[in-house]
């Protein structure tokens, strides 16, 4: 008998490739602990800022004003002005989100955050701080809150995402890269001057939280009709001492973005609208059908068609007869 082949060996599966069910897991974990959460702001800032220092006394700030408006508040989970920003959100009995990130020289989330959840990848809590946030507010930091704020300015630059505020804290801080943007960037064109509207540079840490409120105060009434969104009375509620509370649902902010309608098919106001187009054809004339009524489907009785009578081709012929007979 004849030996069976042997059956080749398998070669074992590549590291990266099991590496995606860790990445999809982080995406799973963020998404389940973060579908329920009420509109938040994510709040950057240095993990090397000092209790001391004001920007982690303006952090604080911003983040009591944020939870007193009905917002919630995301940030790093770290210390520093993360850990300022978390602590204001938590002792106002806000939501405070910490998506803290594994590295050697810190351990853990603050004692702060309420909502913690963990990442190994930097690009999986990227995700989760613009999924959930209706608003970036950026305090002095280093490379990793650099990257953060121009991620979003990117992803808003390019229509990656709808356009959201996105304030910077400090101008004695921001004010040199500010400047070097419009001079330099600009200046030889490689961002349109318009680009530098995408931003808006205070002092105030309040005067942040209100071009928060603002912004979704002021949804363009063509964007609410064309999302068929409420009344903004129905889901921007004064409260006592300025700010707004939004809606838990999240239906405005999440839909309203942009202060321009957008057009999309089907839209109410877009000036061409496909919808419209599919159903005029569906009411008009089947073209296939005039043409029968003209020819005439039952030709062969020469009795179709507008006259009754021998517009198809075996009427033609039964009227030939005719003439020829007579």
């Amino acid at each position: 008998m004849n030996a069976k082949p042997p059956i080749p060996h398998e070669k074992p599966c590549h590291p990266d490739a099991w590496r995606v069910f860790r990445i999809l897991s982080e995406f799973i974990e963020g998404f389940e602990q973060l579908r329920h959460l009420k509109p938040s702001v994510s709040v950057f800032g240095s993990a090397r800022t000092k209790p001391d220092d004001p920007y982690y006394e303006m952090a604080d700030t911003v983040s009591r004003e944020l939870v007193r408006s009905g917002w919630g508040v995301i940030t790093g989970g770290g210390p520093g002005i993360m850990e300022a920003a978390n602590r204001g959100a938590n002792l106002e009995g806000g939501d405070s989100v910490g998506l803290g990130i594994d590295l050697p020289f810190e351990q853990g989330v603050n004692d702060y955050v309420n909502i913690p959840i963990n990442f190994r990848y930097f690009f999986c809590r990227k995700v989760m701080f613009v999924k959930y946030a209706k608003a970036f507010i950026v305090l002095p930091g280093g490379f990793g809150t650099l990257d953060e704020l121009f991620e979003a300015l990117t992803l808003v630059q390019t229509g990656k995402i709808l356009r959201f505020p996105i304030v910077l804290v400090g101008s004695e801080f921001w004010g040199g890269l500010v400047d070097w943007l419009r001079e330099r960037v600009a200046g030889i064109g490689n961002i349109n001057v318009e680009d530098l509207e995408l931003f808006q540079l205070v002092d105030d840490p309040r005067e942040a939280v209100k071009i928060v409120n603002d912004h979704y105060r002021k949804v363009s009434r063509a964007v609410m009709e064309h999302d068929n969104l409420p009344d903004p009375e129905d889901w921007i509620k004064p409260i006592p001492g300025g700010g707004i509370r939004l809606d838990e649902r999240g239906l405005a902010p999440s839909s309203a973005w942009k202060s321009q309608p957008i057009d999309r098919p089907g839209a109410p106001h877009a000036p061409h609208s496909v919808d419209a187009d599919v159903g005029k054809k569906k009411k008009g004339k089947d073209p296939r059908k005039a043409e029968k009524g003209k020819g005439g489907k039952s030709g062969k009785s020469g009795k179709s068609g507008k006259n009754g009578g021998g517009k198809g081709r075996k009427g033609r012929k039964d009227k030939k007869r005719v003439k020829a007979k007579k």
